[in-house]
C-alpha cells in the first residue's frame, strides 16, 4: 500500500490505534505504509488515512453511525468511500463481493469518528430554494 499525502497527521495515528481487529470474519492484516490498514486474505477492505479532503461533490453522500461518506461506485463491485467533512480524510476501499460495505463502515466508525466533523453532507433541498407547492 501507499501512504496518503497527510498520513503523518496525529489524527491518523489516533485512528490507526483504534481500528478493529476484524471486520465480520475478515482479520486485520499488517500493512507496509503509515496510517493504512487491510482486512481479509485476500484483502477485502483497505483503509488509508490522510487522503485529500474532498470538496463539494456530485457523488452520493450518506451517513453511517454519525460519519458522512462519499461513495464512488465507478469500479463496482469495488466501492471507494471517502469521509466528508473531516480533516484529515479517510478513504476506504471495499470489495462488495467479499463483505458488506455497511458492515465495514460500521466496524471502523468508532476509529474514524475520533476525527472531529467540520462539515456535513447536504441535500439539494438544503442549498436550493425550491418553490412551495
Amino acid at each position: 500500500m501507499t501512504a496518503a499525502p497527510y498520513a503523518t497527521s496525529v489524527d491518523c495515528a489516533e485512528i490507526t490505534v483504534r481500528l478493529p481487529d476484524a471486520i465480520n470474519d475478515l482479520k486485520l492484516r499488517e500493512t507496509d505504509a503509515q496510517a493504512t490498514a487491510a482486512w481479509g486474505d485476500p484483502t477485502a477492505v483497505l483503509l488509508r488515512c490522510g487522503v485529500e479532503v474532498p470538496g463539494p461533490s456530485t457523488l452520493p453522500c450518506f451517513t453511517v453511525k454519525g460519519i458522512d461518506w462519499l461513495r464512488d461506485d465507478a469500479d463496482a463491485p469495488t466501492f471507494v468511500f471517502t469521509t466528508y467533512g473531516r480533516d484529515p480524510a479517510v478513504e476506504v476501499v471495499i470489495d462488495a463481493e467479499a463483505t458488506s460495505g455497511t458492515s465495514a463502515l460500521l466496524a471502523i466508525a468508532n476509529a474514524v469518528g475520533s476525527i472531529p466533523a467540520t462539515g456535513a453532507c447536504t441535500s439539494p433541498e438544503d442549498v436550493l430554494e425550491l418553490p412551495e407547492g
